[in-house]
């Protein structure tokens, strides 16, 4: 077979632009490269602001990873001013940060992700008596009926008859490499609904501490969210009853749907666990710190370092490890191509070299993204549940341990499919799982502290910035639903003189670097890495979404040309 170059642009189903071209030789990919097609700009207006307002800003990076940038850029402010949070605050951070990490895998699996692995015209020829009979099998869900499953199915026959799929329409359906009986395929069509509606209700808790959503209000030193059990414009038993109430609510929906359907689904997709693992390299800042905000040691997720696919030693994390190339990047350094910096000496000065036509290949060109290339002493490394799941089974936390093992019992396969397009599909529900059982500890937690009488949210004792040194700097962790995030600031004279930010699609799109070496998008996609249809590659897009890719995290002004590509090309 001769080799065969595509390009997939946009990819869809994610948060923002991206290009893939890959080439392949019979049958499989043989080379790939990643490409954010949009430019980073928050970074460069940040300088000169109050560092008391740099979470309201950087929480703008994104409308969907709100929560997590602006929870690392105060932690990245207390950090410089040597701000420690009242346990409260912890807590709450801690609920508001789960939550929205619980919601945030249900929607990839379901509605971003699930239909790389369900052929949704399928489901139209399955008998809905069996599929109940399977969904029964699996989980006590109350709408695992016949009667339940043939509502769903004569809804999407609906569509079809029309002759349009509504939501569902434009999928390779029909595609070889589509495994699933037409009876799974329509449990995972009908959960895949009755997410849309589980979502919106369960992420309302941000609403209650948080103001509002998609955007909560934060506070460097604490949170914005005075508790007094007896007034009705604070937390109050109300507000936190009903709390309490979304969180079972959430529990449930996923134990008893996702961590089933995924379970399911995967047994008749276990060859996935030998495809797309990538850099072999993980890293995790780890997450989710007790109610001692100062103990990095005892993260309900740890953090640290795998190298080549050893589960056997976890390597210590160190930021100033940490630094960002731009060889392949569609930006200049002071000190060249060449250079390789660390956050608080990051640049971000844009200097656009793309190709002079959209149909232009990004290979041909020694610049090709607006993704710097982040490293880990010198290393490529992956970050997201996966990388998580991974350091906790090989540092033994307990929970990560027993799930991890339960999973790999339950699809009859051996760790080393972890390492895998399937792995990350699998470290994400495993991740929720804990994550819904964790958030019951956190709140029974903020209730007890309350009731015995401690509701501060809040330390006002560095707030004064004639309290501040004459210059600071602070880093701000968070291992957010993607992946390892980073905030680094500078202050000089009470306002930010320099900021940025190396986000998990920065670590995971990044380009080759000076040496060569792809980035985890690439490496996924150049590892055993099949490629049945050039002109509907189903395969790229199950591998490039099990990373759950948010380019606007990572790049999010459009480019000033404006250059729009919308189709997939083959030849």
């Amino acid at each position: 077979m001769a080799k065969t170059k595509v390009v997939v642009d946009p990819i869809t189903r994610i948060e923002g632009h991206l290009r893939i071209e890959a080439q392949s030789e019979n049958g499989m990919i043989s080379t790939a490269w990643a490409s954010s097609t949009q430019f980073r700009g928050i970074e460069t207006i940040m300088t000169g602001r109050d560092p008391r307002d740099a979470w309201a800003f950087t929480q703008r990076i994104c409308g969907v990873c709100t929560v997590v940038h602006a929870v690392a850029s105060c932690r990245a402010v207390e950090d410089a001013l040597g701000i420690t949070i009242p346990p409260n605050a912890q807590l709450i951070r801690n609920l508001v940060h789960g939550m929205q990490t619980i919601q945030d895998h249900v929607i990839h699996f379901y509605h971003l992700h699930a239909l790389d692995w369900v052929d949704v015209v399928s489901a139209l020829s399955a008998d809905p008596a069996k599929t109940a009979a399977i969904a029964k099998s699996i989980s006590p869900w109350p709408n695992n009926s016949t009667t339940y499953f043939t509502e769903v199915q004569n809804r999407v026959k609906t569509f079809a008859a029309g002759g349009q799929l509504g939501i569902f329409t434009n999928g390779y359906w029909g595609h070889p490499a589509y495994q699933l009986p037409p009876e799974v395929n329509l449990l995972a069509v009908a959960h895949y609904l009755e997410a849309l509606d589980w979502q919106k209700d369960v992420i309302r808790l941000h609403t209650i501490f948080g103001g509002k959503n998609p955007h909560p209000n934060f506070l460097v030193g604490g949170m914005a969210s005075a508790i007094n059990l007896n007034d009705t414009a604070t937390i109050n038993a109300a507000r936190l009853a009903d709390v309490q109430a979304m969180i079972t609510r959430a529990k449930r929906f996923v134990d008893e749907v996702y961590w089933p359907d995924v379970q399911a689904i995967a047994g008749f997709y276990k060859n996935w666990g030998a495809i797309g693992g990538g850099t072999g390299n993980y890293l995790t800042v780890g997450e989710y710190a007790p109610v001692d905000s100062n103990d990095l040691d005892s993260l309900y997720f740890p953090r640290g370092i795998v190298l080549n696919r050893d589960l056997s030693k976890v390597y210590p994390y160190d930021h100033t490890l940490v630094t960002e190339g731009i060889t392949s990047s569609w930006y200049e350094y002071a000190g060249g191509d060449a250079a390789s910096l660390h956050p608080w000496e990051g640049e971000t000065v844009p200097k656009y070299t793309g190709p002079p036509t959209p149909w232009t290949y990004l290979q041909d060109e020694k610049k090709y993204t607006w993704m710097k290339s982040p490293r880990y002493d010198g290393r490529a490394m992956e970050v997201g549940p996966l990388s998580r799941m991974l350091v906790g089974y090989a540092a033994g936390q307990p929970d990560i341990k027993e799930i991890v093992t339960e999973l790999l019992t339950r699809l009859d396969v051996p760790p080393a499919a972890l390492f895998s397009t399937l792995g990350r599909v699998g470290a994400r529900c495993m991740e929720t799982v804990l994550l819904a059982n964790q958030m019951q500890v956190w709140y029974g937690q903020l209730v007890g502290r309350i009731k015995n009488g401690d509701t501060r949210t809040f330390n006002g004792e560095r707030w004064d910035p004639d309290t501040w040194p004459k210059t600071a700097q602070g880093y701000g962790y968070l291992d957010a639903a993607r992946g390892a995030l980073g905030h680094w600031v500078q202050i000089e004279n009470g306002v930010i003189s320099r900021y940025q930010c190396v986000v998990p699609s920065t670590w995971n799109c990044s380009p080759r670097d000076e040496e060569g070496v792809p980035g985890p998008y690439e490496a996924a996609l150049m590892d055993h890495h099949p490629l049945l249809r050039p002109e509907q590659p189903l395969e790229i897009l199950r591998t490039i979404h099990s990373f759950d890719p948010c380019m606007s995290c990572g790049v999010h002004v459009l480019d000033a040309q404006g250059r729009q590509v919308v189709e997939v090309k083959a030849q």
